[in-house]
């Protein structure tokens, strides 16, 4: 499985916005760039505005630029507009639905839970973070998980669950009730300009 493995707050510092809502990548001086004169300013012309934006969603969900053209052309061949289909293709995958619920407190933490055979999905066990949720879902994590997710939970205190989530806290149950639109996406991204940037 191809994953990015170097340092995840130069990621945030290169598109200039947090792509992981923690202190180390929210805080003022993680965006700042390196070195006494730090970044200077260069002007960004339409092809990196558009470029921006695209890797700036690639790193919120960590999927490497292979993965996200499939999303691209599945979201292209669904009906309704590609760029909102992106955004629910992306929302839905099961180590992102687990971190919205604040059983991790990164997408790549929820991803290692996925990856080491942690995660139920109908009762049944899910090793691969891609996974795409469908509505009636019900996710649980095995009993030797419960520990680690609760105090991941306990971390993340005031983390406010999306509506298209039913989360039972006690149980550390969840069930997807509906799929998600772009106003429940707690990520601001142009998805108009990744469209225009493949095209």
């Amino acid at each position: 499985m191809a994953r990015y493995t170097g340092p995840k707050v130069k990621q945030s510092r290169r598109v200039g916005a947090p792509v992981v809502d923690i202190p180390k990548h929210t805080s003022k001086r993680s965006l700042v760039f390196p070195g006494m004169h730090g970044f200077r300013g260069r002007r960004i012309r339409d092809y990196g505005l558009r470029l921006n934006e695209k890797q700036k969603l690639k790193y919120h969900y960590g999927v490497l630029e292979k993965q996200f053209r499939r999303y691209m052309d599945h979201a292209g061949s669904m009906p309704g507009n590609s760029g909102d289909m992106l955004l629910q293709l992306m929302e839905r995958r099961l180590d992102n639905v687990l971190r919205r619920c604040g059983l991790g407190r990164t997408v790549w933490a929820t991803r290692q839970m996925v990856a080491h055979g942690h995660v139920l999905v109908n009762g049944r066990k899910t090793d691969r973070p891609s996974f795409s949720v469908s509505v009636g879902d019900v996710i649980t994590l095995k009993p030797k998980a419960q520990k680690l997710g609760k105090e991941q939970m306990e971390s993340m205190a005031g983390l406010e669950v999306p509506g298209w989530i039913e989360f039972n806290p006690s149980e550390l149950k969840l069930k997807v009730v509906a799929n998600p639109t772009t106003d429940q996406i707690p990520f601001d991204v142009n998805t108009n300009l990744i469209i225009e940037f493949y095209r």
